[in-house]
């Protein structure tokens, strides 16, 4: 049994310059749908063609092509948080939170490579 249990979705994180010319690149090349675009977030979501999994494009100046972050979608973040840390599994800072829209967390496998929780609070408002 797991130690933490996961939502059936998962986001794909990707470091992009432009967040709008890239939702259209996937558009019209992969045919996936723009869900939004969270413009004071600097972040936009898609729909890719499999149920339950998005692609997140988030804005930087510099991207890091190959930084891709899977992003598991989980109930209740801080309880998830608590059983990871206690099983030593380390976390890169503090649970970001952007009130009304998400709650996310960064953590990393044995090899380093980064994972992240996300707890949709949109969820009942």
């Amino acid at each position: 049994m797991p130690l933490i249990s996961l939502e059936e979705t998962i986001t794909i994180a990707l470091s992009v310059k432009d967040r709008h010319v890239s939702a259209k690149w996937y558009e019209s090349m992969l045919g996936f749908k723009t869900l939004y675009h969270a413009d004071d977030a600097g972040w936009s979501e898609l729909q890719s063609m499999t149920d339950g999994v998005t692609i997140g494009l988030g804005e930087h100046t510099k991207p890091i092509p190959g930084n891709c972050v899977p992003v598991f979608g989980i109930a209740d973040l801080d309880a998830a948080r608590q059983k990871l840390e206690q099983a030593k599994v380390k976390f890169d800072g503090e649970t970001d939170v952007v009130e009304g829209m998400v709650k996310t967390a960064t953590f990393y496998d044995p090899d380093g490579n980064a994972l992240m929780l996300a707890e949709d609070l949109t969820v009942g408002s």
